[in-house]
């Protein structure tokens, strides 16, 4: 195994992986040649996305960052690496160059007016068409400035994108308009100027409202960083005094180990444990649970969540990239940054379309000037060609519905880790859950509690929890809480011991009480033994005969026979695997409405991955979901794999959707999110085909006109981009 020779770069392997900011993009063209450049490098392995203006680099060792920069600036673009911590830390930038194409677009839309005006208005005088070339001018050359300059540096790297299309039938309508000015060809005729200032201006228009929309579709993800806390109060002991004192750090200098202070109202500033107090904490904005936890000593704590109430003293356990936010901050960029089949699709075809148009419109203009027989239609035609083919919408089309939709998801606690998880998301018809910690809490209850006749029932339960104060085991604990819960004052016992296996016996007040299982009595009452039946029961007696029972069990989660009918109700055929005995598991089954036939008991933890295989060769797309150590193979298995954030890290690392919160609602959820994104990705694909597909042949036959043209491509790309916003309100707030 290697070691990072980079601290900007994250490894695991001989294999870093970085990622770059990248600038200067502005279609799909140009992330494709970026993605493509970086790829011709041996090892390497790039995914460029356009909408959040990132690429992730996977490297060997021998490759530099410097040189995988050097290569991106070569294409054309600025690199620059995105240190760990600024993962955390929401863009600063786009508003600046918002404003920039505000200001372009607003002064273009005067100016272009005032040509527009001079040019369709009933007048006619000798200077006309001087003044039209006054007022284009600066529009032209100062206010479509952004789009000449890109198309110069592509050309430099011999290489066109969506800005060669809009420079050359900007540049052709200016240009040809001044030359007939000039020579005194066009007298009496018809000048261009008008279109190339309408065109600059509705393009400016179209790109500072695409600027605009794309800011609020990184909004979610935007708002997810801002959770973080931005100061921290510290707990220092004075090194004369012995003193503990409070000091207020910067975030970046808190360290693993400090005792910070969460006062109410606050936000955990890193993940910890509580030392001191007792609170209830808000975890609404990470999790989107919306009831507070009550939390106390020895708990854990996320960061991003918010203190409610009392004042705690928390042990910092995690700091900086290494804490819970942060890894879910990773993983909802991971998301954004990939690529779905869609959407390669969608780059090959960007990768040659613009070569392609440039030979048509330039095919266009010969067989116009031939055909008519004059230039100056020709040129008009070809220019609709040219700007009405810019497949700007193309580029945007999967991107965009990729982060507005990943970016909710995390909002809502459901982190999707990759963009071809939303097409394995579309073909699942089964669904298998773990039982214990998924469709149950995975804590121990006291679910049914019974005395012998003529015993009261909390009698049973004070004896069985005296007992039980001496064990460990998890029945012995949910015994003890139950009692403590009830406000039972628990007697002391002497003489504790332990029967492996079967139970425990200590004295109480001088009579020997046992707590265990039916073999320890000689007799057990027939309305005792009843219990049995429901679960696993603890007896509780004296004198060899059973006086009361506890039945304990897992506890089923409130909200998860709900989620298992909307799983069903969208055609999913649910079922339930547990390593749990049999009359347990159907139980549970029963009460959340899995059918009978659909419980799979008894099953051990190595042999949950061949049930998931057994489910696939009879044709089923299985979805497992689970939550520990044992259900990893599974999770990897099968065709889609969800892990509950409360679970352990090898199933969430395992696992394909991670769902934060522990709930099993947030299963449809994920499902719902995942298709409803890939279903708007198909929309918008859908439309960028369509409208090119649609437009260009309606250029070339002459029945666009240039401005028309321009204004369509304009709107075109922030339809796709305002499409893609609605999944903002796909999953409704709490």
């Amino acid at each position: 195994m290697s070691t990072v020779t980079d601290p900007r770069s994250e490894s695991t392997t001989d294999e870093h992986t970085v990622d770059l900011a990248i600038t200067g993009m502005t279609c799909a063209s140009c992330s494709a040649r970026v993605e493509r450049n970086l790829g011709k490098i041996d090892g390497v392995d790039a995914v460029v996305n356009l909408a959040t203006e990132k690429a992730r680099v996977s490297h060997p060792e021998s490759v530099s960052i410097d040189e995988l920069i050097a290569t991106v600036e070569k294409s054309g673009y600025g690199a620059t690496v995105i240190e760990p911590e600024a993962r955390l830390t929401p863009p600063k930038h786009t508003p600046v160059a918002r404003a920039d194409l505000a200001r372009r677009a607003i002064v273009a839309a005067a100016l272009a007016a005032v040509v527009v005006l001079l040019a369709m208005g009933p007048w006619s005088f000798p200077a006309n068409p001087w003044l039209q070339l006054l007022v284009t001018t600066p529009v032209v050359v100062w206010a479509a400035w952004p789009f000449h300059r890109a198309a110069f540096v592509n050309a430099r790297h011999l290489a066109s994108t969506m800005d060669t299309l809009v420079s050359l039938g900007v540049s052709a309508a200016y240009l040809w308009s001044l030359v007939t000015l000039l020579t005194g060809a066009g007298e009496g005729g018809h000048y261009y100027f008008e279109t190339a200032a309408v065109i600059t201006t509705f393009l400016l228009i179209g790109r500072w409202l695409e600027a605009r929309s794309k800011d609020e579709g990184r909004s979610a993800l935007t708002e997810l960083m801002d959770l973080g806390a931005k100061g921290v109060a510290v707990q220092r002991i004075d090194s004369r005094s012995r003193a503990t004192t409070e000091v207020i750090l910067p975030l970046h200098e808190l360290q693993v180990g400090d005792h910070f202070i969460v006062r109410p109202g606050e936000k955990v500033a890193t993940d910890g444990r509580i030392i001191d107090g007792t609170s209830s904490i808000d975890t609404s904005l990470v999790t989107g649970e919306s009831v507070p936890v009550d939390v106390r000593s020895g708990d854990r704590v996320d960061a991003g969540t918010v203190n409610t109430s009392g004042r705690l003293i928390v042990e910092a356990t995690a700091v900086g990239s290494d804490t819970t936010f942060a890894a879910i901050v990773r993983l909802v960029e991971q998301a954004q940054t990939g690529k779905a089949d869609v959407q390669r699709l969608a780059d090959r075809v960007s990768a040659v379309f613009v070569p392609a148009v440039l030979v048509v419109a330039l095919l266009t203009f010969v067989g116009w000037w031939i055909g008519s027989g004059s230039a100056t239609t020709a040129i008009g035609v070809a220019v609709t060609v040219l700007i009405i083919a810019c497949p700007c919408a193309l580029g945007l089309a999967t991107p965009m519905a990729l982060l507005v939709g990943t970016s909710r998801g995390a909002q809502k606690g459901i982190l999707i880790k990759g963009p071809q998880v939303l097409e394995d998301t579309r073909r699942i018809d089964t669904l298998v859950l773990d039982k214990t910690g998924t469709i149950t809490t995975g804590v121990a209850q006291v679910t049914d509690l019974a005395a012998a006749p003529g015993l009261h029932p909390a009698a049973v339960l004070t004896a069985a929890a005296a007992v039980e104060t001496g064990s460990e085991h998890p029945i012995a604990r949910a015994i003890v809480r139950r009692a403590q819960d009830q406000g039972i004052k628990i007697p002391r016992i002497t003489d504790f011991e332990s029967l492996p296996g079967s139970g425990a016996v200590a004295s109480i007040k001088g009579t020997r009480v046992t707590v265990g299982t039916s073999d320890l009595f000689d007799e057990v009452p027939p309305e005792l033994a009843t219990l049995e039946r429901r679960g696993t029961t603890v007896f509780v007696g004296w004198e060899r005969k059973a006086r009361g029972a506890l039945t304990v069990a897992d506890e089923v989660r409130d909200t998860s026979g709900d989620a298992i009918r909307a799983l069903r109700s969208e055609g999913l055929q649910v079922w339930l695997l547990s390593g749990d005995a049999e009359h347990n598991a159907t139980a549970i089954a029963a009460t959340v409405g899995i059918d009978a036939e659909h419980v799979i008991a008894g099953v051990r933890p190595q042999d949950k991955h061949d049930v998931i295989e057994r489910l696939q060769g009879e044709g089923r797309v299985v979805a497992m979901v689970g939550d520990g150590v044992n259900d990893a193979a599974a999770i990897v298995r099968a065709d889609l794999g969800m892990a509950m954030g409360t679970g352990t890290d090898v199933a969430m690392e395992s696992a394909d959707i991670v769902l934060v919160h522990a709930d099993l609602e947030s299963v449809p959820r994920a499902i719902s999110l995942s298709r409803e994104t890939l279903k708007v990705i198909k929309q918008n694909l859908g439309w960028a085909f369509g409208y090119n597909i649609a437009a260009i042949p309606l250029a070339v036959a002459g029945l666009l006109n240039p401005m028309i043209a321009g204004a369509a491509m304009a709107m075109s790309s922030v339809l796709v981009v305002l499409n893609s916003l609605r999944l903002r309100k796909v999953l409704p707030d709490d």
